[in-house]
């Protein structure tokens, strides 16, 4: 990898009660690196996300975050190095966009310290880059999915860390949508110099946006490397069980098509 690991888990052993859900896992993501974590349900992706930022404690092994081990850290300092982005949920408090958009001020505030002017410029950059800034007064309650994705990335964006973990953010939009929040991941990568790790359950956008891919299986690291290496037919009937062609689609990211079982006959095909 040419540049240096700026988080890196080694040896990362953990799960859930009794259960182990990562065996021996080692993980590096270098400084501007946009990562796709892949891999079918129950493989361990979340778990490595929860794993990286100390919020699943390991069993054994270590997570190193710019050159430190991650338990020399409070969770205040993580949270001013690595902004997590989960799953969406709705809010069931009607905060305007503005106002959750500031919440990734939080950790750079002292203990009763209020927001002040550079919070809020911070926030409105934030909201700038999601393109909110339209909906700053709007509760949250209000927006569609899409809306609301950006401005959960908005209040991450704001957190000013230099590391964002993401844990499906297209999760329940359309293909429009989709395509939207990779597009502004990949600004934010690019113009911001941020680090990027995210997973996916789709492989195509995957490929299409992430510079390198990881595919966890079992709780292993199946493979990982760049997408035209990594996404092939061979590797998804071994991790996915699914037949599929895979081609090159547009930009040269590689394209997968499920291959159906049976196909409808002539008369019935449109």
């Amino acid at each position: 990898m040419a540049n240096q690991p700026v988080i890196a888990g080694k040896s990362i052993v953990c799960g859930y009660d009794d259960r182990d859900v990562l065996h021996a896992v080692d993980v590096e993501v270098g400084e501007g690196e946009f990562v796709g974590l892949i891999g079918p349900n129950g493989s361990g992706k979340s778990t490595l996300l929860r794993a990286l930022t100390g919020i699943l404690p390991l069993r054994t092994g270590v997570v190193i975050l710019a050159g430190q081990p991650l338990s020399s850290y409070s969770r205040r300092q993580i949270a001013q190095r690595v902004a997590v982005v989960p799953q969406v949920s709705g809010s069931i408090f009607s905060f305007t966009v503005e106002d959750y958009v500031l919440m990734g001020r939080t950790p750079h505030l002292g203990r009763l310290q209020a927001q002040g002017p550079d919070d809020l410029h911070v926030a409105w950059q934030a909201m700038e880059l999601a393109d909110l800034t339209d909906l700053a007064s709007r509760p949250v309650t209000e927006l569609s999915g899409g809306e609301l994705q950006r401005a959960t990335l908005a209040r991450a964006f704001a957190q000013q860390t230099n590391i964002l973990l993401l844990d499906e953010p297209t999760a329940f939009l359309d293909i429009n949508h989709q395509h939207e929040i990779f597009e502004l991941l990949t600004r934010f990568n690019q113009d911001e110099q941020k680090t990027i790790v995210c997973v996916s359950h789709d492989l195509n956008l995957a490929a299409q946006y992430c510079q390198r891919l990881i595919v966890l299986s079992g709780g292993r690291i199946h493979i990982q490397g760049p997408p035209p290496a990594v996404v092939t037919a061979q590797m998804i009937a071994q991790v996915y069980h699914a037949e599929v062609q895979v081609d090159t689609g547009p930009g040269g990211a590689p394209r997968v098509s499920l291959i159906p079982e049976t196909a409808a006959p002539e008369d019935e095909q449109i």
